[in-house]
C-alpha cells in the first residue's frame, strides 16, 4: 500500500500512541483503544498523575520512550499548542487536536484565529486532525482515537467516512444497516490537513471499497480535484452529502467549522462536475455506501423488482418512478421463463407480484428470481420485509434467503433483498447477506434514491475557474455591457442611445423598425415601465419616451420569430468559482425557476446535457411542430460569455443576458447586466 503522507499514514495506522491530559477524555480514549483491540504502545502523558486510566503515566512528551506516530491532545486550547511544538521537535507523526476556541469560534472569541496560527506555527510539518474534533477510528487495524462511545466494531473491508460533524460521525457508527465502516474521521476546522486530503491517503488503503463524505464547507477547491481524480483512477466511488441550503444551515456552518459554506448552487456544481453523487440524506448516504461496497458502480438504474405482494409491486413502481429508477418492460425471454415458473395466473410484470403461490419453494423462488433478473439490468431486487424475530417464527424466510443467495451467485447483476422499512431487515440477517454477496438494503426511498445515484459518474478532469472576488464593483449599463460582450462575439441588436425625445427621429433613421425603447439607468425596467416594443414610428418612439421619465434612452432594432426566451448568466460564487446558470428568462425567469447550473470552464457537450436537463428542453428542439432553435449559434453566444470572464478573471462579479431570444437561426442578447470591478 503507498501513503501519499507519512505523517497522515502514521497518524491514521499508528503503532504508538500518546494520550496528553488526564481527565474523563483521555480516560475514554485509552479505553476505546483498548476495547478495539489496539496492539500497539499506548502512553498517557500527564505532568502530575502517575497513571491514567490504569496506565503508567509520562511527565512530558520530551519523557516517552520515542516519538508517537499519533497522539490525542485532550488538553485546552493553549496548552494544545504547547504539546504540539513538543510533539513536532520531537518527529511524532500527527495529533488530534480536541480542543475548540479556535477560528471556529472568532464570533465569541476575540483571539480564535490568531490561536489557530499559532497551533499551525507550533506543529511545524507534523501532521494535525482538527482542532475541535473528535479524532478517528479504524475499524481495520483497531484504532480509537476517540474521547466517546462508538457503536462500530472490526471489519475486514470497508468504506471510509468523513464528516465535520463529531456528533454525526458517533451517530453514523451507530447505524444497523450492516455497513463496513473501514475509517471513521472528523477533520474539525481542516486547519492544516483536509478532507480531500485525508480521502487520498485512506482510498490508497486496498481494504477500502468507497468514500462518503459530510461536508459543511469546501476549503480547498483544487485539492478536492485531486482526489476525485485519484478516486476515478482507482474506481473506488465517493458521494457527499453537502449541507448548508438553508441560510440558517450555512450561519450554523460558520460558526461550527470556520468553514466558508458558499452557495448550494456552486457546491452541487462543483461536485457533480467532479463525479461526486450527491445524496441529500444521511438513509440514502448509508445505502448508497452499502451498494458501492458490494457491488461497486451500477451499469445502470435499470432494475427489476419482485415481490410476493401487489401493494409492494405499486408501492416500487410509484417510489421508483419519483426517486429516478426505472422498470424495463419484460422481454420475451424473461415473459417465457416466468410463465413455466409461475403458472398462468400471475400477471408478469415489472415490478413482479409474483404472488404466494412459490412461496417456501426454494426451487421454484430461485428460478423465478434467475428468470426475471437479465444481464441489462442495473440491479435485480427482492422486496422482503422479515418478521420481529423476538415475537415470530423465521423458518420460511430462511428458505427465501437461501434461494436470493444462490440467485445471486449465479447472477450477471448485482442482486439485493430490500426490506420496505428500515425496521424489518435484522441486522444479523443483513450481515449474512453482505458476507453472501447480497446487498440488504432497508427502506423503499432510501434505497430506490441510492440506486438512481450509485451508477459511475461522469468526471471532468478540467480545472475550474478558482474563485477571485473583485474590489470596487460597479454596474455597466446595457449599451455598455452589450459593446464589452460584443467585442468577444456576443451577437446583440444593432442600436443607438438617445438623450432626449427629441432626437427619437435620428436614431429611428439609422434602424430597421420595429424598435424597442427602453429607459437607462434603472435595474428592473420592465417594472418600471420602462420597455416598449413593436415601435413603428419616431412619433411612436417620442410618445414612448415621454412616458418613461427618464434621462437617456437605448433603441434597438426589434428581433422577431424568437423562439423561446433563455437566461445566460455567470455569477461568482466565492466558495466554489464562476457559476453559469441556463434556464428559461424573459420576465418568468424567477416564477418558473427553470434553471440549470455549470462550473466555468464548461464545454459544448456539457452545455448541451445542461440544456436536456430543463423542463423547456422540448421547445428547444421544436415542440408539436415548431421549429428548433439553432443550438450552435446558441452555443456560440455562450462562450461569448464565458471567453469575457475568463479574460476579466478576477473582476467579474456577475454576468446576465436575460433575455436571450433564440430563433431558427440565430441566439441574441436582447438584455445584459454586467457588474464589474478591480483585480483583488
Amino acid at each position: 500500500m503507498t501513503a501519499s503522507n507519512s505523517g497522515l499514514a502514521r497518524l491514521l495506522r499508528p503503532q504508538s500512541i500518546a494520550i496528553v491530559g488526564g481527565g474523563a477524555w483521555c480516560h475514554n480514549v485509552i479505553k476505546t483503544c483498548e476495547s478495539i483491540g489496539f496492539e500497539g504502545d499506548i502512553w498517557p502523558v500527564h505532568p502530575t498523575k502517575a497513571e491514567v486510566a490504569g496506565r503508567p503515566a509520562f511527565p512530558s512528551i520530551d519523557a516517552l520512550p520515542k516519538a508517537p506516530d499519533a497522539s490525542f491532545l485532550g488538553v485546552n486550547r493553549y496548552t494544545t499548542i504547547e504539546c504540539l511544538s513538543a510533539l513536532s521537535k520531537r518527529g511524532a507523526g500527527g495529533a488530534v487536536c480536541f480542543a475548540s476556541g479556535f477560528a471556529e469560534a472568532t464570533a465569541e472569541l476575540s483571539d480564535g484565529a490568531d490561536l489557530q496560527a499559532q497551533l499551525l506555527n507550533a506543529a511545524g510539518s507534523m501532521t494535525v486532525l482538527g482542532p475541535n474534533c473528535y479524532g478517528l477510528l479504524n475499524y481495520l487495524d483497531g484504532v480509537a482515537l476517540w474521547p466517546d462511545q462508538h457503536g462500530g466494531e472490526r471489519v475486514e473491508s470497508g468504506v471510509v467516512i468523513i464528516t465535520q460533524s463529531s456528533n454525526i460521525a458517533i451517530n453514523l457508527t451507530m447505524q444497523n444497516r450492516a455497513l463496513p465502516i473501514a475509517y471513521m474521521v472528523t477533520p474539525g476546522n481542516q486547519a492544516q490537513t483536509d478532507i480531500a486530503e485525508i480521502g487520498m491517503e485512506l482510498l490508497l488503503d486496498p481494504r477500502v471499497t468507497a468514500l462518503g463524505l459530510h461536508i459543511e464547507g469546501i476549503s480547498d477547491i483544487r485539492s478536492l480535484e485531486r482526489l476525485s481524480k485519484l478516486a476515478h483512477q482507482l474506481g473506488k466511488p465517493i458521494c457527499a452529502l453537502k449541507i448548508g441550503t438553508s441560510e440558517q444551515a450555512q450561519l450554523a456552518s460558520v460558526s461550527h467549522t470556520a468553514s466558508l459554506a458558499g452557495s448550494h448552487t456552486g457546491a452541487r456544481a462543483l461536485l457533480k462536475r467532479l463525479g461526486i453523487a450527491q445524496p441529500q440524506d444521511l438513509g440514502t448516504f448509508l445505502e448508497l455506501l452499502k451498494i458501492w461496497h458490494v457491488a461497486g458502480p451500477l451499469k445502470s438504474s435499470q432494475i427489476a423488482s419482485a415481490s410476493c405482494s401487489g401493494g409492494e409491486a405499486s408501492l416500487m413502481a410509484d417510489l421508483g418512478q419519483s426517486e429516478g429508477v426505472s422498470y424495463p418492460p419484460l422481454n420475451q425471454r424473461q415473459t417465457t421463463a416466468l410463465r413455466a415458473t409461475l403458472g398462468p395466473k400471475v400477471a408478469l410484470a415489472n415490478p413482479l407480484d409474483y404472488h404466494t403461490y412459490i412461496w417456501a419453494d426454494q426451487t421454484a423462488m430461485r428460478a423465478t428470481f434467475s428468470a426475471l433478473f437479465g444481464a441489462e439490468l442495473g440491479m435485480g431486487i427482492v422486496v422482503l420485509d422479515f418478521p420481529r424475530p423476538d415475537r415470530c417464527t423465521l423458518a420460511d424466510w430462511d428458505i427465501a434467503l437461501k434461494a436470493i443467495i444462490q440467485t445471486a451467485k449465479d447472477s450477471s447483476v448485482p442482486v439485493a433483498v430490500l426490506a420496505s422499512l428500515p425496521d424489518t431487515l435484522p441486522e444479523d440477517i443483513a450481515r449474512t447477506l453482505l458476507n453472501e454477496g447480497v446487498i440488504p438494503l432497508t427502506g423503499m426511498d432510501h434505497a430506490l434514491r441510492a440506486i438512481a445515484l450509485a451508477q459511475a459518474q461522469a468526471f471532468d478532469a478540467s480545472p475550474v475557474l478558482e474563485p477571485a472576488p473583485p474590489t470596487n464593483t460597479r454596474v455597466f449599463s446595457e449599451d455598455e455591457a452589450k459593446a464589452s460582450l460584443a467585442n468577444f462575439g456576443l451577437k446583440v441588436p444593432r442600436s443607438c442611445v438617445v438623450t432626449t425625445p427629441q432626437n427619437m427621429e435620428q436614431a429611428a433613421q439609422s434602424l430597421s423598425a420595429p424598435w424597442v425603447l427602453k429607459g437607462t439607468g434603472l435595474a428592473h425596467k420592465s417594472e418600471a415601465g420602462a420597455v416598449k416594443v413593436g415601435l413603428n414610428t419616431p412619433d411612436a418612439l417620442q410618445t414612448a419616451a415621454r412616458h418613461m421619465n427618464c434621462t437617456t434612452y437605448l433603441v434597438e432594432e426589434m428581433v422577431q420569430g424568437a423562439i423561446i426566451e433563455l437566461l445566460v448568466a455567470v455569477t461568482l460564487d466565492p466558495a466554489h468559482g464562476y457559476v453559469l446558470t441556463l434556464g428559461a428568462g424573459g420576465t418568468q425567469t424567477e416564477l418558473l425557476n427553470d434553471t440549470a447550473s455549470l462550473l466555468l470552464p464548461v464545454y459544448k457537450t456539457d452545455v448541451a446535457d445542461a440544456l436536456g436537463t430543463l423542463r423547456c428542453a422540448p421547445v428547444l428542439d421544436g415542440y408539436r411542430g415548431s421549429p428548433a432553435i439553432d443550438r450552435t449559434a446558441l452555443w456560440r453566444a455562450i462562450d461569448a460569455v464565458q471567453t469575457y470572464v475568463i479574460a476579466h478573471h478576477g473582476q467579474i462579479q456577475e454576468v446576465e443576458i436575460n433575455p436571450m431570444m433564440c430563433t431558427p437561426n440565430s441566439a441574441i442578447a436582447v438584455d445584459a447586466l454586467i457588474v464589474q470591478g478591480d483585480m483583488p
